[in-house]
C-alpha cells in the first residue's frame, strides 16, 4: 500500500510550489494518474518513488514513512519495495538485457534469480533478446525490457510512467496485462501515469492533475 498526505514540492526558490492531492492505493489496487503536460504527473511519481524529496508532507509505503529516509537507507528501501517503469528506459549498455534485469536484485541484496528473468522476458515476447545489448533492441523492445526490470524483484508498489507510449494496440494490451498480472501476483499497488486514452476506460480509479502555471516544470 502507498499513501501520501499534504505533499508539497518546489524545484527551486524561483519556481512555483507544487501542492498535490493526497493519494491512496491499497495493496493489489490500481490507480491511473492523469493530466496534461505540465500538470506534475511525473513529478508526483518521482516523489512517491523516492527519486525526489518533498518539501513537506508524508509518503507511506510498506508501513514506513519513507519521505524521512535518506542516503543508503532510502536506496535499500527503494530496492526492496519499489519498481519503476520509466518513460524512457535507461540501461547499462555494456551489460546484456538479462544482466540489466539482474541489477535490481543485486542492489536490493537479493539472490540472483535467472528463472524469474527468463519468465518475464518470455511473457513480454522478448525471451530471445536476453543475451542482446539494450542498444540492439527496438524502442518497443526496450520499453518491454524496462517493464520486466521493474517487476523482477517483486516490489510492493509499481510505478509506470507512460508505459504504453511507444506501443501499438496489441503490444499495449500485452504490456498492461503483464503489469496487472504480476502486480496482482505479489499484491503490489500499481500506479500508472499516462495521457494514453486507451487506458482511461480500463481503470475505474483516476486521479487527474491540473497544470500549475504556464511556466511550471513539465511533467
Amino acid at each position: 500500500m502507498i499513501e501520501t498526505h499534504n505533499l508539497r514540492f518546489r524545484y527551486s526558490p524561483q519556481t512555483p510550489e507544487w501542492t498535490f492531492p493526497d493519494v491512496q492505493c491499497a495493496a493489489g489496487e490500481r490507480l491511473l494518474l492523469l493530466g496534461a503536460s505540465g500538470s506534475g504527473k511525473t513529478t508526483l511519481l518521482h516523489l512517491m518513488s523516492g527519486l525526489l524529496k518533498p518539501a513537506s508532507g508524508q509518503i507511506r509505503l510498506a508501513n514506513t514513512d519513507w519521505s524521512t529516509l535518506s542516503g543508503a537507507a532510502a536506496d535499500r528501501f527503494r530496492g526492496r519495495h519499489v519498481g519503476i517503469v520509466f518513460q524512457r528506459p535507461h540501461f547499462v549498455q555494456s551489460l546484456t538485457v538479462a544482466e540489466n534485469l539482474g541489477l535490481p536484485l543485486f542492489l536490493a541484496g537479493l539472490a540472483p534469480d535467472p528463472a524469474r528473468v527468463r519468465e518475464l522476458l518470455e511473457a513480454l515476447g522478448i525471451g530471445d533478446k536476453a543475451g542482446a545489448r539494450p542498444r540492439d533492441l527496438s524502442v518497443g523492445e526496450q520499453q518491454r525490457a524496462g517493464i520486466a526490470r521493474a517487476l523482477v524483484h517483486r516490489p510492493s508498489v509499481v510505478f509506470a510512467d507512460e508505459p504504453t507510449s511507444a506501443l501499438d494496440d496489441r503490444s499495449t494490451e500485452a504490456v498492461v496485462s503483464l503489469l496487472e498480472h504480476h502486480s496482482a501476483q505479489v499484491g503490489a499497488s500499481l500506479l500508472i501515469v499516462t495521457h494514453d486514452n486507451r487506458l482511461r476506460d480500463r481503470y475505474p480509479r483516476h486521479l487527474s492533475l491540473s497544470p500549475l502555471t504556464s511556466d511550471s516544470p513539465l511533467s
